[in-house]
Parts: structure tokens; C-alpha cells; sequence
């Protein structure tokens, strides 16, 4: 097999995650433009190396063994403002957007602000708060495919759903998506309210990957997992916050199997208690795909 020479071997994924859990990636690179996100996955289909795309790992739970294949960080990180439309890297941070978008006097983006996520990542997961998704401003997304090719969806071309995008099933990389925002006076005071209460409810301080549960339909997930008495809740060194009852937090030495274990049990006992499933949020990345 060969290997393009800025390949890492064996980067330890605890270092990229928002949840500082996983072992090592067997292979690891950093790509900051859309020609470099087309050569190595190019490069990764035409020697049958599995990989993965990684934002700001702030929803991914990797395995204690690693990953069997190559980590792409995606860190094309780029913001052009040009009136109303926003055209942002892919690795570029959500929350900032939402920061420097609401800064701009446009609205439309102020709840990404304090939400951990990358541009790439907000889009494939259509991430969402206060009301809002990533999809409701979307114009356009740039793809590049397994193979390299780049492609420009627009939004007509795309479908999004709760915590759902079509690129969940396609392979290959967001790499860059434009905005049409609106003319908003009020946008950065809404924004300041915003990151505001957020860091007010949720455990901003600890180690976690937000959110670890979809709300099901007209309810919510933290109300429910509360309410069944699960705060403090603990398996190893993963715990439920006791702030937010729907975030997982490290407590300290916690594996990728006290959290899956420690999920379950919370999903087990919410259903137990109202008959209620909850479906996991959070993406989890096994050692093989």
C-alpha cells in the first residue's frame, strides 16, 4: 500500500475529541483546502484505505482501539461575507459563524453560536437549536466524493430531516456551503442571549460530545432522562451531568465502553419508566467499518 508522505501513523484520537476518548488512528492527516481533501481521498480510494472525515469531534464517540483506517481532520477553515450570503470553509467553526454572522447584523445563524460543531459537521448532521437548523438558510453545499470528484448540490438537491442530511449517505467530504442570511439589527443581541443560557444549563466545563440523544417528537430527552432520576448517574468515568441530564460527561478516565454502557442504561430505564425509546444522537465510530 502506499502512503502519501504527510500521513501520521497512530495520531491518538482522545487529542481530537471533545470527549478526550479514543485510542489511535492508524493513519492521520490534516487537509486545509479542497484540492488537498480531493487528493487524498483519491488517493485513500485507489489503495482501498478505509478513512474517515473528522470536524471538531464533537459528536463522534471513537472506540478505545482507535480507527483501522485514515482520520481526515478537515480543517479547511475559511469565511468570505459578501452582504447577505455567508460561503464558509467546511472546517470552519459553526459557533464562530454564528458569532461573527450575528457581529455582521444577520440573522439566521445566532443559534450556532456555542455549539461545538464545525460548518462540515453542522451541515451533514443539519445540527439545530432554539428552533433552528442548519438547513433553514442553506443555499448551496460543495461534495467531494470517495473518488475525488467535486460536486455543488444546491438545496433543492439535498434533503435534511431532524438531525439528518442526505451526505450521511453519501462518501467523501463537505468541504465548503454558503448561507443566505437576513438583514437583522437584533441578531447579536439574540446571539449574546443565546450563548448566554447555554452556558447557564449545560456543562460547558467538563469533557462531552453534547447532546447524546435525539428529543422524540413534542418532548424532550434531557426532561425525560431527568425526570426518571438519572442525573449523576454513572458507569466508569462516564457520567450523566448532573446540569444537563442529555449530556455524557468524562469524569475522568472514562472509555468508550462505560459510555455505550452507560447509555443503555439510561435508554433502558427512560423506557422502563415512560415507554419511551430514545435514539441515540451521537455518532459512534467503531475500530473497523
Amino acid at each position: 500500500m502506499k502512503l502519501l508522505p504527510f500521513f501520521q501513523p497512530l495520531k491518538p484520537l482522545k487529542e481530537l475529541s471533545t470527549f478526550q476518548i479514543g485510542g489511535p488512528a492508524r493513519l492521520f492527516t490534516e487537509v486545509t483546502s479542497i484540492e488537498e481533501m480531493q487528493a487524498v481521498l483519491s488517493h485513500a480510494f485507489s489503495e482501498k484505505i478505509p478513512f474517515f472525515i473528522l470536524g471538531k469531534g464533537s459528536n463522534c464517540l471513537f472506540s478505545d482501539e482507535g480507527f483501522d483506517g485514515l482520520v481526515i481532520h478537515n480543517k479547511i477553515s475559511y469565511l468570505n461575507i459578501d452582504q447577505n450570503i455567508v460561503d464558509a470553509g467546511a472546517g470552519y467553526s459553526f459557533s464562530v459563524l454564528g458569532l461573527k454572522t450575528a457581529k455582521a447584523n444577520l440573522g439566521g445563524l445566532e443559534f450556532a453560536s456555542g455549539i461545538p460543531a464545525s460548518v462540515g459537521g453542522a451541515v451533514f448532521m443539519n445540527a439545530g437549536a432554539n428552533g433552528s437548523e442548519t438547513f433553514d438558510l442553506l443555499e448551496e453545499v460543495t461534495f467531494v466524493d470517495e473518488k475525488g470528484d467535486l460536486f455543488v448540490f444546491s438545496k433543492k438537491d439535498l434533503s435534511f430531516g431532524y438531525r439528518f442530511s442526505s451526505f450521511q449517505h453519501k462518501k467523501g467530504a463537505v468541504v465548503s456551503a454558503k448561507f443566505a442570511l437576513l438583514s437583522s439589527p437584533e441578531a447579536r443581541n439574540k446571539q449574546l442571549s443565546i450563548i448566554q443560557y447555554r452556558k447557564k444549563t449545560q456543562p460547558y466545563g467538563d469533557p462531552s460530545i453534547g447532546c447524546v440523544f435525539k428529543n422524540p417528537p413534542g418532548l424532550s430527552a434531557g426532561a425525560l432522562i431527568e425526570k426518571t432520576g438519572l442525573k449523576g448517574l454513572a458507569v466508569g468515568g462516564a457520567q450523566v451531568s448532573k446540569l444537563h441530564a442529555n449530556f455524557i460527561i468524562n469524569g475522568g478516565g472514562a472509555g468508550s465502553e462505560d459510555v455505550l454502557n452507560l447509555a443503555r442504561e439510561v435508554q433502558a430505564l427512560v423506557e422502563q419508566s415512560t415507554g419511551i425509546t430514545l435514539e441515540m444522537e451521537i455518532r459512534c465510530i467503531p475500530y473497523r467499518t
